[in-house]
């Protein structure tokens, strides 16, 4: 029964959608299994076509693997269908689609507290993308969410919309001063994407579980990553969902036992979108360097990302987390030309200096990084294929990581193409 998770292991854009791609034609799903339109994966075909995925697992290029948005994923049903017939118009068969009826939608009244919400804290905002995200999955804790399954039944959907306005209309009006959301309208709305999302509705969990009997190989895709997730990232800048290894299985619906292998995507550096701590991030030309050459622009948001140099106490306690198998290191072409690379190695916290992540918010934010210097190398490396091709000090970089990691680098990305890696164990037999 062999499941394959899929995580990031810094705070999101580390590439995994490129990673997924790669897997994409050996395997038999791939399941999207955390996170709503918040998220985004770009993609670059042998044939140099761009996609930009949001809502739609990564796998959906693939040719055969059957596509799934399982039960712990947020649907908004406007982004979907819309992401679906973009893909249609490129010649993309959306057809292996399937969506768990037990995800939860998004509704308008999440998008619009999502907003106003943020605006109101000010400088305290955490950065959303204004998307709904959160107020979904609260409502999803509070028992009062709407599930993709309640658009098959307009008398449930009513009752549970009317029951979830009588509540956000007086938030939004009386404490926001915002309009009210009208019940008619938003069913009418929903229920011409139901007929629309109907014929991709199934229960995912026992399909899943009859393709693990099969020994079919899953491949479960994280959204976002290992430091935004709601329990272990670093909140509350954090997302509403845990994509890290363990809510894999809470997310499809598949046991614990059927996974055998974790895989962690990493960049060569750090990035990180929206508020919140970040030990290494520059602020200086390096920064800007790696912003530039690096392409650093959220690809659902646009937004730039905040840069810094590898955190090897930030990736080793990913790995430990997720119980990584393999590490893949994404983006090493863009410390090409550099003269030295430094790698945080500890923080020195209150003039101690430790090796783990802090326990406490406050020690987190006054980490000062301890750095330990690489020499660089200018050699251009997007033709490298094997270890061999790479720079001496580039391999010397790699290898340094893989020993802080305590984690087998497989995999090391030397370009934005499918084929631009350097394979130095294969991630599927």
């Amino acid at each position: 029964m062999p499941a394959i998770v899929l995580i990031g292991a810094q705070w999101g854009d580390e590439g995994k959608g490129k990673v997924t791609d790669q897997l994409g034609e050996r395997v038999d799903y791939v399941v999207r299994y955390s996170g709503g339109n918040n998220a985004g994966h770009t993609v670059i075909t042998p044939d140099g076509q761009k996609y930009a995925l949001h809502l739609m697992p990564s796998g959906a290029l693939s040719p055969n693997a059957v596509i799934v948005i399982g039960n712990g994923v947020v649907v908004d049903p406007k982004v979907l269908l819309s992401e679906i017939d973009g893909l249609a118009e490129r010649g993309v068969d959306v057809s292996r689609l399937r969506i768990s009826g037990d995800a939860h939608l998004i509704m308008p009244h999440h998008r619009a507290l999502d907003r106003v919400v943020e605006r109101y804290l000010g400088s305290s905002r955490i950065g959303t993308t204004g998307r709904g995200i959160g107020p979904a999955y609260g409502d999803k804790v509070a028992r009062m969410g709407i599930r993709v399954q309640d658009l098959l039944d307009p008398g449930i959907f009513r009752k549970k919309l009317e029951l979830a306005l009588r509540e956000k209309n007086q938030v939004l009006f009386k404490v926001y001063n915002r309009k009210a959301m009208d019940v008619d309208a938003t069913i009418e709305e929903y229920l011409e994407y139901a007929e629309r999302l109907r014929p991709y509705i199934a229960e995912t969990r026992s399909m899943l579980w009859d393709a693990l009997d099969r020994g079919d190989t899953v491949l479960l895709e994280g959204a976002q990553a290992t430091m935004l997730d709601m329990d272990h990232g670093t909140y509350p800048f954090v997302t509403s969902s845990n994509p890290t290894a363990g809510g894999a299985c809470v997310g499809a619906g598949i046991p614990p036992t059927a996974i055998t292998k974790v895989i962690a995507v990493s960049k060569a550096y750090t990035t990180r979108v929206g508020s919140g701590p970040f030990p290494t991030e520059l602020f200086d030309d390096n920064g800007a360097h790696l912003r530039k050459v690096g392409h650093e622009y959220g690809t659902t948001t646009g937004r730039e990302r905040r840069c810094g140099w590898f955190d090897a106490v930030v990736a080793r306690y990913a790995c430990r987390l997720n119980g990584v198998t393999d590490l893949v290191v994404t983006k090493l072409d863009v410390l090409t030309g550099l003269a030295t690379v430094p790698i945080c190695v500890g923080y020195e916290i209150n003039g101690k200096r430790v090796g783990d992540m802090p326990m406490t918010q406050t020690d987190f934010h006054h980490a000062t990084p301890i750095y330990e210097e690489h020499d660089g190398w200018w050699e251009d490396i997007t033709k490298a294929r094997t270890e061999e091709d790479l720079p001496e000090n580039a391999r010397r970089y790699i290898a340094r990581i893989e020993q802080l990691c305590n984690t087998r680098v497989s995999v090391v990305g030397v370009g934005p193409g499918r084929e631009e890696n350097v394979t130095r164990h294969p991630l599927l037999p």
